[in-house]
């Protein structure tokens, strides 16, 4: 007599695959989770870094950076001097969805994110970031 094999998992096949899986989660999480601090510390700069890269251009256009009156918005602005568009899509937000604080004399600038906290000072991620510092 023949029989037919059935396709499939068994119980306890099905079980051992999700205490494994369980076991990987339980000791990745950890440091996946800890890591979103550093994360958006990293982004900030990177975002400051593209502001910055746009402020060249704008001041290579126009011969100075833009003053603080103006903001950074003008970077958005299509049109300067036979450009088709701004240097920038849109002005970002630091990662605590607090606006980079600039400020400028046409001549240099400061580029700042308060960090979590959105206060002067601080330590760690509640540090402030200023494009002058890297």
């Amino acid at each position: 007599m023949i029989t037919e094999r059935q396709n499939g998992f068994t119980l306890i096949e099905i079980l051992v695959v999700v205490m494994i899986l369980g076991l990987l989660i339980s000791l990745a999480a950890p440091r996946i989770i800890g890591r979103t601090d550093d994360a958006r510390v990293v982004k900030a700069m990177a975002d400051m870094r593209a502001i910055e890269e746009a402020l060249d251009l704008y001041r290579l256009d126009t011969g100075s950076y833009p003053g603080t009156e103006l903001g950074l918005e003008v970077l958005v602005e299509p049109g300067l001097e036979g450009r088709s568009g701004g240097y920038l899509e849109r002005v970002p937000l630091d990662p605590w969805n607090s606006p980079f604080l600039f400020a400028s004399d046409s001549r240099k600038y400061v580029l700042q994110s308060l960090g979590a906290d959105g206060e002067e000072g601080g330590d760690g991620v509640d540090a402030d970031i200023d494009s002058r510092d890297f």
